[in-house]
C-alpha cells in the first residue's frame, strides 16, 4: 500500500486522467477504503486543489480548474524537458503560441537552479531548429478536441476535404497526432461507420459537450503509424507513372516506402509517384538522381519542359530575354 504522500500524488494523477471518478473506482485503484479516499480528497482541498464532489449513485469526484493551484514539483530532468519544450514550441504548428511560451519560460527559468539553467542554455545555444511552414492550428481548438477525447464526448464538426468539398460529420474522437507539420484527429465517423483521419486545420467544431460514447477498439496499436499510412494512402491530385533507368533496388533506397516500384529489367524500373501539385511532382522526380521518361500524365511533361528551359537559361544567362 502507498504511503499518504505517494497516494495523494496518485489520486491527483487519476483525477487528471479523466473527468469523473466515483469513490468506489478510486478506492479500487488505490487499494484502500472509500473512507480513506474521502480523507485524501479533504487533504488535497486543504492544499488548494479544487476537487468537486457530487453525492448519490451517479456522483463522484472531479478536479476543477482552480484560480491558484499550488506550484508543480519537477525533478531536474523534468524541469529541463519542460524548458526545452517551451523553447522549441514555436515550430510546433500551433498558432499564437510563441509569445505564451516565452512568458511561461521566463517564469520557469526564474525558479530554476543555476545548474539547470546552464543545461537548458547549452541545449538552446548548440541546437538548431529548422523552421516549419504550412497551416497552423489554434491551441484552443486542440484543447477542445483533446478534452472530447478524454471525456469520450461526441464532436460535431464541419470538415473541408483536400478537394475543397465540405461536409458536417458526427465523430467519436480518439487521439490527436502531430505528424511533421500537421495535426491530425483519429476518430470514428458515426455517419460512415468507419475510422477516419481528419486534418485538424481543416475542421471546425460546431459545438462541444455532446453526448458520451463508449470507446471502441482502436484501429491499430500504433496510432502514429496508422496516421502515417492514412496520410500516404490519401488521394492526390496528380499520379505519375515514370520509367526510371536505374535498378529497382537502387531507386527503392531513394524514395519513401509507400512509393510503388515495379522492376522492368536489371537496369530499369517503373515508379508510381503522387502529389497534389505538378510542380512538386517534377522536382521530386529530379531528386531520384537517375534518367527517366514520363509515361503519364501530360501535365508533368509540360512542367518538365518548363523546368528544362529555366535550368538552361540559368546556365547561359545570355539566353534570357530582356
Amino acid at each position: 500500500m502507498l504511503n499518504t504522500s505517494a497516494r495523494l500524488l496518485r489520486v491527483l494523477t487519476l483525477l487528471e486522467s479523466r473527468r469523473d471518478w466515483s469513490g468506489a473506482q478510486l478506492a479500487e485503484r488505490l487499494e484502500v477504503s472509500q473512507r480513506t479516499v474521502r480523507n485524501d480528497i479533504a487533504r488535497l482541498r486543504a492544499l488548494g486543489y479544487p476537487v468537486a464532489a457530487a453525492p448519490g449513485v451517479a456522483g463522484g469526484y472531479r478536479l476543477g480548474s482552480g484560480a491558484a493551484l499550488p506550484p508543480l514539483l519537477l525533478d531536474d530532468d523534468e524541469a529541463v524537458a519542460v524548458a526545452v519544450s517551451l523553447r522549441s514550441s514555436a515550430g510546433g504548428g500551433v498558432s499564437g503560441i510563441e509569445e505564451t511560451s516565452v512568458r511561461a519560460l521566463v517564469k520557469l527559468e526564474q525558479v530554476l537552479p543555476s545548474r539547470l539553467r546552464r543545461r537548458v542554455n547549452a541545449l538552446q545555444v548548440y541546437t538548431v531548429a529548422v523552421p516549419t511552414t504550412g497551416p497552423t492550428v489554434d491551441p484552443h481548438l486542440l484543447a477542445v478536441i483533446a478534452a472530447a477525447c478524454r471525456d469520450h464526448e461526441v464532436l460535431t464538426i464541419d470538415y473541408r476535404k483536400h478537394d475543397g468539398t465540405e461536409s458536417t460529420r458526427s465523430v467519436e474522437p480518439f487521439r490527436l497526432v502531430h505528424l511533421g507539420r500537421r495535426w491530425y484527429l483519429v476518430a470514428w465517423d458515426r455517419d460512415r461507420h468507419a475510422w477516419r483521419t481528419f486534418r485538424v486545420d481543416r475542421l471546425v467544431p460546431k459545438h462541444s459537450g455532446g453526448p458520451h460514447f463508449t470507446p471502441r477498439e482502436p484501429p491499430a496499436e500504433d496510432i502514429a503509424a496508422y496516421v502515417m499510412r492514412s496520410v500516404r494512402s490519401a488521394p492526390m491530385k496528380y499520379e505519375a507513372k515514370v520509367t526510371v533507368h536505374a535498378p529497382a533496388a537502387v531507386i527503392a533506397e531513394r524514395v519513401p516506402r509507400d512509393i510503388a516500384i515495379e522492376p522492368i529489367d536489371d537496369s530499369s524500373c517503373l515508379v508510381h509517384a503522387r502529389s497534389n501539385t505538378i510542380e512538386m511532382l517534377a522536382l521530386y522526380l529530379g531528386l531520384l538522381d537517375a534518367d527517366f521518361s514520363v509515361d503519364e500524365p501530360l501535365e508533368l511533361v509540360s512542367q518538365l519542359e518548363k523546368l528544362a528551359g529555366r535550368f538552361a537559361r540559368a546556365l547561359k544567362p545570355d539566353l534570357i530575354e530582356q
